[in-house]
């Protein structure tokens, strides 16, 4: 549909996207293995051209330890290949034994949800609950949740298991502060912190610059992480 052309953030890029590996012996230096890893597997996700988006979505792979000890996962940003053009978004979900073969497995999460795309995943145990973190700014939500947002990019939902299912429709703003890519860590005392760029400005143009770290709670009445950023971030 015409109107996300108009409202993705990457219209004009037309982007092909893939994911690959490279291994280090220091994490100094580091070699690119010259085949490509992944890509979106047609069964289950849009590849270019399959719709009005402008772009292959698959990037952003968040790595991890199964809990079971049975093997590696790795959440993506995905798109479906099915449902409303702005709104395929979806958490995309690959396995490996190794970290060196992996197998594109369905998304972790369902289309129809309201949201373009779904990047930067997290998964993480706060707290006795285990939090899914994700980013998506207005310009990509769906037309419908787009007219009821009423600000910030960074959104979170309590799910049973780190490697899902997860029920994105029931995410909600972590923020209302202009940041976009959110991490949650620890400082030494065990608080939880998020750092997260700030968003591009009014004009388009993305500075790059890093907030400082931000506390968080779980808000049990939002159902939501809570972010209380710094007045520089605002």
């Amino acid at each position: 549909m015409a109107d996300v052309l108009h409202r993705a953030r990457f219209y004009d890029t037309h982007n092909i996207e893939a994911i690959g590996v490279a291994t280090s012996p220091d994490l100094y230096t580091w070699t690119k293995q010259p085949a490509v890893v992944l890509k979106p597997d047609r069964r289950w996700y849009e590849r270019y051209g399959d719709s009005s988006w402008p772009e292959e979505a698959w990037r952003d792979p968040w790595v991890f330890a199964d809990p079971d000890g049975d093997g590696w996962h790795m959440l993506i940003t995905a798109r479906a290949n099915e449902g409303e053009d702005d709104d395929r978004g979806v958490v995309g979900h690959a396995v490996s034994p190794d970290l060196s073969s992996w197998e594109v497995r369905p998304p972790l999460s369902r289309p129809g949800s309201g949201f373009g795309h779904l990047e930067v995943p997290q998964t993480v145990e706060m707290d006795g609950r285990t939090l899914l973190m994700f980013s998506c700014g207005v310009d990509t939500l769906s037309a419908g949740k787009a007219a009821r947002f009423d600000g910030g990019g960074i959104w979170s939902l309590e799910t049973r298991h780190l490697s899902g299912p997860f029920d994105v429709a029931s995410a909600a703003v972590v923020t209302t502060a202009p940041l976009y890519s959110g991490r949650l860590v620890q400082d030494r005392s065990g608080q939880w912190l998020m750092m997260a760029c700030h968003d591009a400005n009014s004009d388009g143009t993305f500075d790059g610059v890093v907030s400082d770290p931000v506390p968080v709670h779980w808000d049990p009445a939002r159902g939501s992480l809570t972010a209380a950023p710094s007045p520089k971030d605002l």
